[in-house]
């Protein structure tokens, strides 16, 4: 095995400097700031990592002041979850599992490709605990946090560990007022020392070039990280039935088994929550992946209320190159599916009905960053989808609030503010490309067609219903002012 010496750097100053030995001072404030293609048809700002690369399991020390429970004595841990889930009542939406603490650090190249070189890659980076100032917190945090400033409520169901980590997470998550609703039950013993019952960690390593390689444990392991849980709780189910929305992703894989999944999507149908799912560049491996995954995949494609997935995921699940024929190819193989969300990244999103298409180019901005741009994306369409909203209406906010977390470095806390999204919209700059569109939606055989436009064409024009931007912008802000005067939005 070959030995690697990784030199990290802070990517960026969030917390006091470390005095760690394996830090060396910071590379850059710009840490994040991803090189982007033009754009071309189909493509994504929102796109797959450039790397991802299969972690280790970390032995990561417990402190008292973190403990999430009492233990039994034998180095087992008992949950005591229903003090993070009292009162779980009027929840908008409910994230399934996925949730984890992100490492982000500079380091002066990517993780090789080969497995054994990795894995000694990986065994360097952990010789030491990372310092809390490189800590973010990640996966279905990002969207339970931007769907959060938007004023919805929101809970996530998962999993965190007995550890630093643990609390870490949970110690955000309430300050951005959301719910953490734990799923395991009193009866599940788990060995507190065991990687399996640790708080899953992602390595966010960012390269010089500013390329983005993603790695954590889950990746190594031939079982979901959280295999030994098979049921739902009981505080589970509430607060499932309790939702609006369950929100599930193709990440939740590395998590949970397939049949927990299923699980729980059977019952939000069961109790009437609709269910959103982006399968994200899992859903590619999921589709060639065990009869178990397969399964679920199908099932969560036919029996989700809204899918949400880029063009290229679009087409690898389908086939079909055109996103809106690919989207009207899912609605047709959906048992419960009302919306298809594509997202096409600097050309803006297209929302699919049976009956109608809506399109809204996005937003102009400087991008710096991409990370969780399609994690706060479909946030807002959550919040579209619960106040009833006009479809491109929906599509707008959407555009708006994925674009203003890429103005910003990375994700979980440094997600979109409320603010950096209304000043966005009111600033109305947005990247029409008409010969694109016109393209997109020629010789469709379909009902209704809207489309967003700068100009003020409200009104058919060549058999499409163009809404003006500025109205849909004052009906935004109007709503998003009401929330806020109803003590939804926290400033």
């Amino acid at each position: 095995m070959h030995n690697h010496t990784v030199t990290l750097k802070s990517p960026l100053p969030y917390h006091a400097p470390s005095s760690h030995p394996i830090f060396s001072p910071p590379l850059n404030l710009r840490h994040f700031v991803s090189p982007l293609s033009p754009p071309k048809t189909g493509g994504s700002i929102y796109h797959n990592p450039v790397f991802i690369c299969k972690g280790i399991q970390l032995s990561v020390p417990c402190h008292g002041s973190a403990s999430l429970g009492p233990s039994n004595g034998n180095g087992a841990a008992v949950h005591d979850w229903k003090v993070r889930s009292v009162g779980i009542e009027n929840i908008d939406v409910a994230t399934l599992g996925n949730l984890c603490v992100d490492i982000v650090l500079n380091v002066p190249k990517l993780p090789p490709r080969s497995r054994e070189a990795r894995f000694a890659y990986m065994q360097e980076l952990s010789k030491f605990p990372p310092d809390k100032k490189y800590w973010e917190a990640g996966g279905n945090c990002n969207m339970a946090i931007a769907a959060a400033r938007l004023g919805l409520h929101c809970a996530t169901i998962g999993h965190v560990g007995d550890e630093i980590y643990g609390q870490f997470l949970l110690d955000v998550l309430s300050e951005e007022r959301i719910r953490m609703v734990g799923m395991s039950e009193d009866g599940d013993i788990v060995d507190s020392s065991s990687a399996s019952y640790e708080t899953l960690l992602c390595w966010v390593l960012v390269d010089p070039l500013q390329r983005h390689g993603f790695c954590s444990r889950a990746d190594f392991c031939k079982e979901p990280a959280f295999s030994w849980m098979s049921r739902l709780s009981g505080e589970v189910k509430m607060a499932i039935k309790q939702s609006k929305i369950l929100f599930c992703n193709g990440y939740g894989f590395d998590e949970l088994s397939p049949a927990l999944i299923m699980l729980a999507l059977d019952y939000a149908v069961e109790v009437g929550t609709s269910v959103f799912f982006d399968p994200g560049p899992r859903g590619k491996s999921l589709l060639t992946g065990t009869p178990e995954e397969r399964q679920a995949l199908i099932h969560l494609l036919k029996m989700s209320d809204v899918l949400v997935l880029t063009s290229d995921e679009a087409e690898s699940l389908t086939g079909i190159g055109n996103p809106v024929l690919a989207g009207q190819e899912l609605l047709k193989n959906g048992i419960r599916t009302k919306w298809v969300i594509v997202k096409m990244g600097s050309r803006g999103s297209i929302l699919v009905t049976m009956s109608s298409i809506s399109c809204a180019p996005a937003f102009k901005v400087n991008v710096i960053d991409t990370v969780g741009c399609g994690d706060s994306f479909v946030a807002a369409i959550a919040f579209g989808y619960i106040h009833n909203l006009p479809l491109v209406n929906t599509l707008a906010i959407a555009n708006a609030v994925g674009a203003a977390t890429a103005m910003g470095c990375g994700a979980g806390r440094n997600v979109a503010t409320l603010e950096k999204v209304i000043e966005l919209m009111r600033a109305s700059n947005i990247n029409e490309e008409d010969e694109f569109w016109n393209e997109l939606v020629k010789d469709l055989d379909t009902g209704e067609i809207t489309f967003l436009s700068k100009m003020v064409l409200n009104g058919r024009n060549n058999q499409v219903n163009h809404v003006a931007l500025q109205k849909v912008v004052s009906e935004l802000l109007l709503k998003l002012k009401d929330n806020r005067l109803e003590g939804k939005v926290v400033s």
